[in-house]
């Protein structure tokens, strides 16, 4: 399942800087927030203010997985007319003026309303790294298998606390590019620290063979991926980003970056 012939554009991105001594950052932005051509601009500030991977996450009527601000900004972005067939404009704006990986973050209904080959392809062609896919598990993604083999593209699947062994060691055979570790059980959102439990998962990962494992929800300062750096190779920040985007601006959310990414230098 794990064509290592495919060359990860995520996981290069990732490889990269831990080569120069940083913990991967891994920042997330909703699709179409404020606006289209904001999306890119934001994407584009983040990757010049240390953002290894971004995340563009595709907005959806029902996100099971985001916290309130994560959902206003893609409630926001919907009633503005958001379609999804946009995303591809934005990752190719993205990919257009800077080296970051940039893989959609999407629940699995928007790509198969699409057509998993037809939307696989388009990513490709906006010069996407891949997708990260939270509510799908590898036993039902025989198609996205094969088109993501197909186009060459990273598949991101999602590990918990509550992953049973059996599952863990799936989920990391099946991934490529990088495995995401839910560090708590529930919605996004940053918080005070980071759960104790996820160093718990990502031994786990590291130990059914993964070996790059970031670590997301709840992470919105550099003391965060400073800690997370000590036991992952990345750290994912979305809720903190989108506020910043949200309250202040383009410019503000690349200072912000700027300043996590302070956490990013290894011990």
């Amino acid at each position: 399942m794990n064509n290592t012939a495919t060359a990860s554009k995520s996981a290069a991105a990732i490889d990269r800087a831990l080569a120069a001594g940083r913990t991967a950052l891994v920042g997330y932005l909703p699709a179409g927030y404020p606006d289209v051509q904001t999306t890119i601009d934001a994407a584009v500030a983040l990757a010049e203010n240390g953002t290894d991977v971004i995340e563009i996450g595709i907005p959806y009527s029902d996100p099971v997985m985001d916290g309130a601000v994560i959902q206003a900004a893609t409630v926001q972005a919907l009633k503005d007319g958001f379609r999804v067939s946009q995303v591809f404009e934005i990752v190719a704006g993205i990919t257009a003026r800077c080296d970051a990986a940039v893989l959609v973050m999407t629940y699995w209904n928007p790509v198969m309303r699409m057509g998993v080959d037809e939307f696989s392809r388009r990513l490709a062609e906006a010069g996407g790294a891949g997708l990260i896919t939270p509510d799908l598990i590898p036993d039902e993604a025989a198609e996205w298998f094969e088109a993501s083999d197909k186009y060459g593209l990273d598949r991101v699947f999602l590990v918990a606390p509550s992953s049973s062994p059996e599952r863990m060691a799936m989920t990391v055979k099946a991934s490529r590019g990088f495995v995401y570790a839910v560090s708590i059980m529930g919605v996004t959102g940053a918080r005070e620290n980071v759960s104790s439990a996820a160093e718990q998962v990502v031994k786990a990962a590291h130990e059914a063979g993964a070996e790059r494992v970031c670590v997301g929800l709840g992470v919105s300062s550099a003391e965060h991926v400073r800690e997370i750096g000590a036991y992952a190779e990345g750290a994912i920040v979305g809720t903190a980003l989108v506020a910043e985007l949200g309250h202040s601006g383009v410019q503000a959310l690349g200072a912000l970056a700027a300043r996590l990414s302070e956490g990013t230098a290894r011990a």
